[in-house]
C-alpha cells in the first residue's frame, strides 16, 4: 500500500494536477471513479494572487475526502515557505512542489521546471518548506531541463534529503514539453533504483494495459494518470479492474455517462457560477463528447450557448439522443500501445 507520510491510499492510481481542468469538481470525480490521490491545480506562491477569483476557485476543497493535497509553485524559498504554511492554515493535508510545469510563463518567472537548471536552488526551495509545516511535502519534477541535462536522479536524492516525502517523475524534459519526444521511463525506473521514498511514474499513461506495464518495467510505487483522464473519469475504474482481473470492461452505459456528466456540470456551476462557468465547462464537455457521432457538430453548437441552463439542456438532449441508438458508450477502446512509448519500455511488450 502507497504511504504518503501517515496516509495510506487505497491503490496506486493518481489523478494528475492539471491547471484549468483538476479542479474541484472534476477531481471529486475521478476519485469517485477509483482514483486513489489527487492533486489541486498549481496554487502561485505569490501573496498578491492567492485572493484573485481564479486562486479562491483552485484553493477550494468543499467535499474532498482526506488527504486534500495542495500543489505550490514558485521560485523563492522564503514565499514558498510562506505559501505553504497559508495552504495548510486553509486545510492542505500535503503540500506538493511544482518543479515540472514547462510552460513559458512559469519558465519565464524562474518556477516549474525552470528550477531544475539550478540544483542548490532546488535544495534550498524543498528544506524551505519541509521544514515550514507538519505535514508531508513532496515533489512532482521532470527528468531535467532539456534531454542532453538530465539530471532526475540528483534531484531525486536532493529532494529525499531534504525531507521530501514521496516524487512524482514525468518522464520528459523540460524542453520537451508535454508530448515533445518519447516518455523517459528508463529515468524513472533510474530513480526507484536511487531513493526510498515512494516514486510515481507519470508520462504518457494512457489505458490500464500502459498503467501495468510502466509499473512493471520502472518498479514505481503508483502511477499518475493526466490527459487520459480527460472527459474519461472512468479510466481509473477500468485500471483499476484490469489490475485484479487481466481483462478490460465493457465501455460505461451511455445512460452512465449522461447521468455522471449531468452531476459533473452541476457540480462545476456551483463553484464557478453563470458567467464563468458556463465558459469554463466547456472544454470538459468537449472531452466527453471527442469521438462520439455528431460530437463535433454539437461542439459547435454549444460554443453558442452562453447560459447554463440552455449548456445543461444541450447536453442532455444530445445524450438523450446518442442513448437511443447505443446503450454503450460507442468509443474506441483502449490502445494497448502509444507510439510515444520508449523503446525500453516498448521491449517489455512484446
Amino acid at each position: 500500500m502507497l504511504r504518503i507520510g501517515n496516509y495510506s491510499l487505497k491503490n496506486r492510481l493518481v489523478i494528475a494536477p492539471m491547471a484549468g481542468v483538476t479542479d474541484r469538481p472534476f477531481r471529486k470525480l475521478c476519485r469517485e471513479f477509483g482514483a486513489g490521490y489527487a492533486v489541486s491545480e498549481m496554487l502561485a506562491s505569490k501573496p498578491e494572487l492567492w485572493q484573485t477569483p481564479k486562486s479562491m476557485w483552485r484553493m477550494n476543497f468543499e467535499g474532498e475526502s482526506a488527504p486534500i493535497a495542495v500543489q505550490i509553485a514558485g521560485g523563492d524559498p522564503t514565499m514558498m515557505a510562506d505559501a505553504a504554511r497559508f495552504n495548510v492554515a486553509r486545510g492542505a493535508q500535503i503540500i506538493d512542489i511544482n518543479m515540472g510545469c514547462p510552460k513559458k510563463k512559469v519558465c519565464k518567472a524562474d518556477a516549474g521546471s525552470a528550477l531544475l537548471r539550478d540544483e542548490a536552488l532546488v535544495q534550498r526551495i524543498l528544506e524551505a518548506v519541509v521544514n515550514a509545516v507538519d505535514v508531508p511535502v513532496t515533489l512532482k519534477t521532470r527528468t531535467g531541463w532539456s534531454p542532453d541535462n538530465n539530471n532526475a536522479v540528483r534531484i531525486a536524492q536532493i529532494a529525499e534529503a531534504a525531507g521530501i516525502q514521496a516524487l512524482t517523475l514525468h518522464g520528459r524534459s523540460r524542453a520537451c514539453g508535454f508530448d515533445v519526444g518519447t516518455v523517459e521511463y528508463d529515468s524513472i525506473k533510474a530513480v526507484k533504483a536511487a531513493v526510498s521514498i515512494p516514486v510515481i511514474a507519470n508520462g504518457d499513461i494512457d489505458s490500464p494495459q500502459k498503467a501495468r506495464a510502466v509499473l512493471d518495467y520502472t518498479g514505481a510505487d503508483a502511477v499518475m494518470i493526466g490527459r487520459a483522464a480527460q472527459g474519461r473519469p472512468w479510466i481509473f475504474r477500468d485500471t483499476a479492474f484490469f489490475f485484479e482481473t487481466n481483462r478490460l470492461p465493457d465501455a460505461p452505459s451511455t445512460h452512465e455517462v449522461a447521468t455522471l456528466l449531468s452531476a459533473h456540470l452541476d457540480d462545476h456551476y456551483g463553484l464557478y457560477g453563470e458567467f464563468t462557468g458556463v465558459r469554463s465547462a466547456r472544454k470538459h464537455i468537449g472531452w466527453y463528447t471527442e469521438g462520439l457521432p455528431g460530437g463535433q457538430s454539437f461542439r459547435d453548437e454549444l460554443n453558442q450557448i452562453d447560459n447554463t441552463a440552455a449548456q445543461f439542456a444541450a447536453v442532455q438532449h444530445y445524450f438523450s439522443q446518442l442513448a437511443d441508438r447505443y446503450e454503450r458508450l460507442p468509443v474506441e477502446p483502449y490502445h494497448f500501445w502509444s507510439e510515444n512509448g520508449s523503446s525500453a519500455l516498448r521491449s517489455t511488450l512484446h
